[in-house]
């Protein structure tokens, strides 16, 4: 592994290959992901993309947006993602980017939250598709290289600016890889739950970097559990059932087979609604019926989920199947400006580790593919705009002799995590309660 670089990005998904790839050419940059490439969470997107469709859909998308997050949302980064979405997707089509289409015009669909259809979609493989033709534009990137199963650990700082990170490669050895603009697109935190759709590896490390270094976090108490995941009793990541399923016009019963929520409303409060049901029912689940959808709709818009859940013993065409909500998305993060940027010059945090205040306290469903790309395309501009001016910076002095067990590392990074979630869980509370007692 190359010890220095210009741009050093941490983390495969959507994020870190689309920032990679917007960096002019001319510049050097090497992203470094803890498992496979294909194994972030962005390749298990299902639903969808959003974007803006016309003009007159603006103040709709917007309202939509904010509402789902409990307009806690920071207003600029939400005009900011929706005014970027028609470029976005036009960068994603010349990258090789199949969405589907009806009479050659693109399709889009409705998910929960939102008042519109304006969600472009590919089956329900929609983050495959998207990250894997990123991923395939990355490796023809001569001036990009990608080390798979090499984690960070820390990073290097010289007078408070970030000049790379410490990583330890497969092979197990700890090696510095300094850099001019280290940019964090590590992911999100389902790691540290018992349940959750993501992948197991993904434990915070971003976040327990920045709290041992004093970068502020923003809104780690935001944790967002989706609805619908496969319910069954073997161990291991949930299979989620997107929101498109239930935007097509699927449905959810109780245990006498009776609706008991507008499947369409937010996320967060069709779980209430479903979590409030599972007491009532004293069942760990509850069913979704997809029989008001057409077997052929079924077959076309979601074959990954049929044929998942046949596997599984059930066959949606015919059956409901049980869901249960599970842990799926992480709203707060690393605290970042519109490019990215952190408290700490030289680093930046893009995706889901990072946090703008875009999706406030709830994500409206298919907003984070798109909220990935847009600001970690700002962040490959903001650095490019930089790297003319970067002076060359001293060494930190190194000493790998602070990192040799890995295992307690680990324990004591995501413990870390684990508390700071729970200490803003509890500020927010007592902040929320004194909010209602001045009424």
């Amino acid at each position: 592994m190359e010890r220095e670089t210009e741009v050093i990005i941490v983390g495969s998904g959507a994020a870190g290959l689309f920032c990679a790839l917007r960096l002019p050419e001319h510049i050097k940059a090497a992203i470094i992901t803890k498992d496979a490439a294909e194994n972030s969470d962005s390749f298990l997107a299902q639903g969808g993309i959003c974007m803006l469709r016309s003009e007159e859909d603006y103040e709709a998308y917007f309202e939509d947006t904010m509402k789902a997050g409990h307009y806690r949302n920071n207003p600029e980064s939400v005009k900011i993602m929706i005014r970027s979405s028609g470029k976005i997707i036009e960068h994603l089509i010349r990258y090789g980017v199949q969405f589907d289409r009806r009479n050659g015009e693109l399709a889009f669909t409705r998910e929960g939250g939102h008042s519109k259809p304006r969600i472009l979609f590919h089956e329900d493989i929609t983050g495959k598709e998207i990250t894997g033709k990123l991923l395939e534009q990355v490796k023809r990137r001569s001036n990009i290289t990608m080390y798979e199963y090499t984690e960070m650990i820390d990073i290097l700082c010289d007078n408070g600016s970030c000049c790379g990170i410490i990583a330890v490669d497969s092979a197990k050895e700890v090696i510095p890889v300094r850099a001019q603009h280290t940019v964090f697109a590590c992911g999100g935190i389902g790691g540290l739950y018992r349940h959750s759709t993501n992948f197991p590896h993904l434990t915070g490390d971003a976040l327990a970097i920045a709290l041992r270094h004093q970068i502020p976090l923003q809104d780690v108490n935001f944790v967002q559990v989706h609805p619908t995941t496969l319910y069954t009793e073997k161990p291991g990541r949930k299979f989620l059932i997107s929101e498109s399923v239930r935007g097509e016009g699927a449905v959810l019963y109780n245990g006498k087979m009776e609706r008991f929520v507008d499947e369409l409303q937010p996320r967060d409060i069709v779980t209430h609604a479903i979590q409030e049901q599972m007491k009532k029912d004293r069942k760990p689940y509850v069913w979704l019926s997809m029989e008001h959808v057409p077997k052929d709709d079924i077959l076309g818009h979601f074959p990954n989920i049929y044929q998942r859940c046949m596997e599984e013993g059930y066959d949606i065409t015919k059956e409901c199947i049980p869901v249960v909500p599970g842990q799926h998305y992480f709203m707060g993060g690393i605290q970042s400006d519109m490019d990215g940027k952190t408290s700490m010059q030289g680093l930046y945090a893009v995706g889901e580790t990072s946090c703008n205040g875009v999706h406030g306290a709830n994500r409206l469903a298919s907003n984070s593919l798109l909220e990935s790309l847009v600001f970690a395309d700002r962040a490959a501009q903001a650095i490019a705009r930089e790297s003319a001016q970067s002076l060359p910076r001293e060494e930190q002095v190194f000493c790998p002799e602070q990192y040799t067990d890995l295992t307690k590392l680990h324990q004591e990074n995501q413990e870390l995590v684990r508390q700071e979630i729970e200490r803003m869980k509890k500020v927010y509370e007592q902040q929320h309660n004194h909010d209602l007692k001045r009424g």
